[in-house]
């Protein structure tokens, strides 16, 4: 964004620049004093020109490369937050449910932990569990189990 200001700043410089110039001479302004004078076509060609180049000014941008000061750690920073986001979701595998009321039982187990909100599937054997700050797995396994189920995995 600093760089697409930068070239709106120097269009607006050049166009003003250009402007303040070729305005005057092409209203004749400088006629009397220097017989100088601008043909109406010639004008239009400038007022293109302007265009042009304020134009080919912007597409310059298509060539520009960021650079960070530090790319290592901007590297690091994007893994840690990756990492973060993979340990925020966890699947647990579950044994021993067999009806909906077992599904019930788990889930309200584990919403009752502080920061954990999960999804339990009666079909699929499992609770999707989402962490909104961080819980150990062995609080996790210890609700399951004080519910009387078996925790098989925990991913």
């Amino acid at each position: 964004s600093k760089e697409v200001v930068k070239k709106i700043k120097e269009n607006l410089f050049w166009a003003l620049f250009y402007n303040a110039l070729c305005i005057p001479v092409a209203a004749g302004v400088f006629y009397s004093a220097f017989q100088l004078k601008l043909n109406p076509m010639i004008g239009a060609l400038a007022m293109s020109f302007s265009s042009v180049f304020v134009l080919t000014n912007s597409l310059r941008l298509r060539f520009f490369k960021p650079s960070y000061k530090n790319k290592a750690a901007q590297a690091e920073a994007v893994l840690e937050t990756l990492e973060k986001e993979k340990d925020m979701e966890k699947v647990i595998d579950i044994e021993g449910m067999m009806c909906k009321k077992c599904e019930k039982h788990v889930s309200d187990a584990l919403n009752a932990i502080d920061g954990v909100k999960a999804a339990v599937s009666l079909e699929e054997h499992n609770a999707r569990v989402s962490l909104e700050r961080e819980v150990g797995d062995e609080v996790l396994r210890e609700a399951i189990e004080k519910a009387g189920y078996e925790v098989k995995e925990i991913r």
